[in-house]
C-alpha cells in the first residue's frame, strides 16, 4: 500500500580531496542495504560536478526504515561517510514511526506526512 512506504532523502557535499573516499563508502552502504529485507530502493544521484549528491531510498514501511536506521548501513557506515561530506539536507516522506522519527529529527530532518497519491 502506498501509504505505507517512506522515502528519504539526502543530500551531500562532497569535501574538497574526498570524492574517492566518498564513493567507496557510498558504494559500501548501498551493498550493505541491498541485503536489507524491506530495503525497495537506495539510489545514488551525482550533481554533473560531481560535487554534490542525493540520496534517495525507499522501504515497505516504518519496521523497514527502523529496521535500516538501526543496521550497518547507519550505524557503521554513516558516521564514516560524514567525515567525507556534509549534508545538504534531509527529508523523510511518510511515516516513519515514532523511533526514526526522533532519531531523524535529532538529525535535523524534515518529515513530511503522506496526504494523497497513487503508487503503482
Amino acid at each position: 500500500m502506498v501509504e505505507q512506504v517512506v522515502r528519504l532523502t539526502v543530500g551531500f557535499e562532497v569535501n574538497d580531496g574526498q570524492a574517492d573516499e566518498f564513493k567507496s563508502l557510498a558504494q559500501t552502504m548501498t551493498d550493505v542495504s541491498k541485503a536489507e529485507p524491506g530495503t525497495l530502493g537506495y539510489e545514488w544521484f551525482s550533481s554533473a560536478d560531481g560535487k554534490n549528491y542525493k540520496l534517495v531510498e525507499t522501504y515497505e514501511n516504518a519496521a523497514a526504515i527502523e529496521a535500516h536506521f538501526g543496521g550497518a548501513a547507519v550505524q557503521e557506515w554513516v558516521p564514516k561517510l560524514l567525515e567525507t561530506c556534509s549534508v545538504k539536507g534531509f527529508e523523510i516522506y511518510g511515516d516513519p514511526g515514532p523511533k526514526v522519527t526522533d532519531l531523524a529529527s535529532g538529525m535535523g530532518a524534515q518529515i513530511y506526512a503522506y496526504w494523497i497519491g497513487i503508487g503503482r
